[in-house]
């Protein structure tokens, strides 16, 4: 991964955290969106961790770069900030990231972010997914009843529609596991069906899509 950041010890600081894990490894940092823009072509890490904020280009000018590239479904984009304004989670979710995290999230939520992220799940931090989700999706009521989202719900099985609604409350799959006594392993395998039927990318955007039809 490569962790993009203005402050040399946030870089640094999650830099320590990330390669305390042996299935995760840092290939570069950048300190501005320039650099990081540059990192992200040249190297193409799994994931890239994106400040929102930076001098300069910010996060999500690199986000739209890297959108117009046709890059982010090889980069997938994890935005963070110190900052929790509903216009960033808006703009980051609607460009293309991966996930949304602040920088207050816990260690332990941090690494479990970028493994999600890695694997194409995407991630909110869970002390935040639920108020976000509802403010990104109350912007958008009036796409409530929008009829792609119907026939795109339409598709899904009844089960299907059940880890929707939960990956809407902003659920981890084990979670969800526990809410419908099934194995975590089947509700991996209702999100990957249900991804592909909806033509989500990610579980951001399912999480979307979820606040907009069922609540």
């Amino acid at each position: 991964m490569v962790i993009a950041d203005d402050e040399r010890v946030v870089r640094d600081g999650v830099r320590l955290m990330v390669e305390t894990q042996p299935d995760l490894t840092v290939i570069g940092t950048a300190e501005d969106g320039d650099h990081a823009l540059r990192l992200a072509t040249s190297l193409q890490p799994d994931v890239l961790m994106l400040d929102v904020r930076m001098p300069g280009h910010d996060g999500l000018w690199v986000l739209a770069r890297l959108a117009e590239r046709g890059l982010l479904a090889e980069i997938r984009v994890l935005m963070l900030t110190t900052f929790d304004m509903d216009e960033y989670v808006d703009e980051a979710l609607a460009g293309g990231a991966s996930g949304f995290l602040l920088k207050s999230a816990s260690y332990e939520e941090i690494t479990a972010a970028v493994r999600a992220t890695a694997a194409g799940d995407g991630a909110l931090s869970p002390s935040v997914a639920g108020r976000l989700i509802r403010g990104y999706a109350a912007r958008r009521q009036a796409d409530r009843t929008d009829p792609d989202d119907l026939k795109r719900l339409a598709a899904l099985t009844d089960r299907e529609r059940d880890v929707l609604a939960l990956i809407g409350e902003g659920l981890s799959n084990a979670e969800i596991a526990a809410r419908l006594v099934v194995s975590e392993h089947t509700v991996k395998s209702h999100v990957s069906r249900l991804l592909a039927k909806t033509g989500c990318r990610d579980r951001a955007q399912a999480a979307v899509l979820a606040r907009r039809v069922t609540h």
